[in-house]
């Protein structure tokens, strides 16, 4: 059989085989590491193979953890289980079924023809407008809720520009079944012509030259014209899945720049507190001047990498040529700016799920915003969360009215008996939301869960021990990178709330300033790029169902580098000077003298209480 012949039938089966040899290969993790820890990376790197391969679909691998954990003794269902809906699950669903009614009444499509207005139709600038747009809404708002806010945006800007997805992937399909029907007819007609002119024939050949001239003619520039819609169809699609990939991850990168903008940066508070109380360094406004340009670098950095891959990154972008794909984009122009007058004014419904919007931001920023006091404090301490929120937001859309209510009509017996509609309709919700994808992310979640459970966290992070004897800023850059790589695996919260403490330890060691470490693995857990299960953003765009695995872990692994040397040139340059970070604090020299003191003196209390 040949080796192209096998390949091929190897291809089809591809999936079984993954499944059936992936546990055989990683095997040995269950006998060389110890036990538990053993068990839960042997479960961690099988999800990630099949993750990867999409040997299984996506969602039965996230309840792998709960067939495997339980039996295999690391974690009891009765602690797994409850990881499936979480309050993060809640305030993402929330975050969907505020998409949905947005959907439902076409602001999305407002908005995008607004914005279209403003920017022009370029895609580099359309991508950079997009993830500016989403790096600033998810300071402020979360990640999850940025993201699917600005999806239906992108899809109804993309369908401006290039029309229905799936006509274009048609189309893309149907030139390519053109092009094999020319090459087949071309064959066939070769075949068929004798193999020694006849006398007729030559006769007639001078006669019938310049006909066959303007066949051959017309079937060239057929194939020519085939040929450029399908090589503009293929950047047509290029564009449409960087649009899609470009909102999740400017969302990540732009929570990164506030405290409140995602878990990780307050619980770096949380831990400072708790390990270094006389800590001050870091607040609202110190954490912001530090972080926000960052930010901004990395964005800028990751826009020129997207923009690049997904051609939007050209000679066009800072000159105009009049050619054909020039003349489409003002044709999409003109055709933008007619949709918008054709909208007309604001109608109630659009004003209302507007005014909810709003509602629903300015009640997440000001819930608890950390340097001024939050309404939150009106209820009972750690009751009221962004959860909670979104939902009684998400609430009021199914029974608020659609159509403006009028007192005139209960008392005017001609007016038209309308059925009373609410914004939006369990239905409508039931069908937008892809609840699969909550399953996704509870399996992260119970990932991490067994992670820490069986002691594999605390396991890696003992083997970060080594790094003491490498230079800081080299232990800093490794440390980071670790970071990232676990939380593609596992939730950025559950990552930096093991890690932390073992961060701190190792500056300790090293007499380095703990910011130099800490402060770059909490950025650095929030940049996750690589698998749709990474972050709640990678789920909601991978569930548009136009992305595929490959196109995130081919985007993102650059990315990952991209923000590490974003992270090591901030920390390296105005991070020293703003925290003093060339210097070892005096806030964190308590921490260590207890320490001793607790190494010295404990033998001693020991045998005095024993003699007591």
């Amino acid at each position: 059989m040949k080796v192209s012949v096998l390949s091929k039938k190897l291809w089809c089966v591809h999936k079984p085989l993954v499944l059936l040899i992936t546990p055989l290969l990683f095997s040995p993790l269950l006998v060389t590491l110890p036990e538990k820890e053993g068990k839960c990376l042997y479960v961690v790197v099988l999800m990630a193979m099949f993750w990867c391969s999409e040997a299984l679909p996506l969602a039965i691998t996230a309840m792998l953890p709960v067939c495997l954990f339980p039996t295999l003794g690391i974690v009891p269902s009765k602690k797994l289980c409850p990881q499936y809906f979480l309050e993060t699950n809640f305030l993402f669903l929330s975050g969907l079924v505020m998409a949905s009614s947005i959907e439902e009444w076409g602001l999305h499509r407002r908005i995008a023809l607004k914005v279209l207005t403003i920017v022009g139709v370029k895609p580099a600038w359309l991508i950079l407008g997009m993830m500016t747009t989403s790096s600033f809404l998810s300071m402020w708002l979360s990640n999850t809720a940025t993201t699917a806010m600005m999806l239906p945006i992108a899809n109804a800007i993309l369908e401006s520009l290039f029309g229905d997805l799936e006509t274009l992937k048609q189309k893309c399909k149907s030139t390519e079944d053109r092009d094999s029907d020319v090459i087949n007819g071309q064959s066939t007609k070769m075949h068929s012509l004798p193999s020694v002119a006849s006398e007729k024939q030559m006769l007639s050949l001078d006669g019938t030259d310049s006909l066959s001239k303007s066949v051959d003619e017309s079937e060239q520039s057929e194939m020519q014209k085939a040929e450029d819609i399908r090589s503009e169809s293929e950047y047509q699609m290029k564009v449409w899945k960087g649009f899609l990939i470009c909102i999740p991850y400017a969302a990540s990168i732009g929570g990164t720049a506030t405290l409140t903008g995602t878990a990780p940066n307050l619980i770096l508070i949380g831990q400072l507190k708790s390990y270094f109380p006389d800590c001050d360094a870091i607040n609202f406004g110190s954490w912001f001047a530090f972080a926000f340009p960052v930010m901004f670098v990395f964005l800028v950095l990751g826009w020129l990498w997207i923009a690049f891959l997904y051609g939007g990154l050209n000679t066009r972008l800072c000159f105009n040529k009049h050619d054909q794909r020039a003349e489409a984009e003002a044709r999409a122009k003109a055709l933008i700016e007619e949709d918008y007058r054709k909208l007309g004014p604001l109608n109630f419904a659009e004003g209302a799920i507007s005014f909810l919007f709003v509602l629903f931001a300015v009640l997440l920023f000001t819930r608890d915003p950390k340097f001024v006091t939050g309404w939150s404090v009106c209820f009972k301490k750690g009751y009221v969360s962004d959860a909670v929120t979104g939902v009684i937001i998400v609430s009021i859309l199914f029974f608020f009215p659609s159509q403006k209510p009028s007192l005139s009509w209960w008392f005017d017996p001609k007016a038209s008996n309308i059925p009373y509609v609410p914004l939006l309709s369990w239905k409508k919700a039931q069908d937008s939301v892809p609840w699969n994808i909550i399953l996704l992310l509870g399996g992260g979640f119970a990932m991490a869960q067994a992670c820490e459970e069986s002691g594999l966290a605390s396991w890696i992070g003992g083997h970060l021990q080594p790094l003491a004897r490498l230079p800081p800023a080299v232990a800093m850059m490794l440390i980071t990178a670790f970071v990232a790589c676990f939380t593609e695996f596992a939730s950025n919260t559950a990552t930096i709330i093991i890690f932390l403490p073992v961060i701190a330890e190792l500056a300790f060691h090293v007499s380095v300033n703990p910011l130099y470490f800490m402060i770059p693995a909490t950025i650095g857990s929030s940049y996750a790029f690589m698998l749709p299960v990474s972050t709640p953003p990678n789920s909601i765009a991978f569930a548009s169902g136009h992305l595929m695995v490959k196109d995130m872990v081919k985007t993102g692994f650059v990315m990952n580098i991209l923000g590490l040397l974003s992270i090591s040139l901030a920390i390296n340059t105005w991070g020293l000077a703003m925290f003093n970070l060339n210097t070892y604090p005096d806030w964190a020299r308590p921490l260590n003298q207890s320490a001793s003191f607790a190494e010295v003196h404990l033998p001693d209390v020991h045998m005095t209480n024993m003699t007591v």
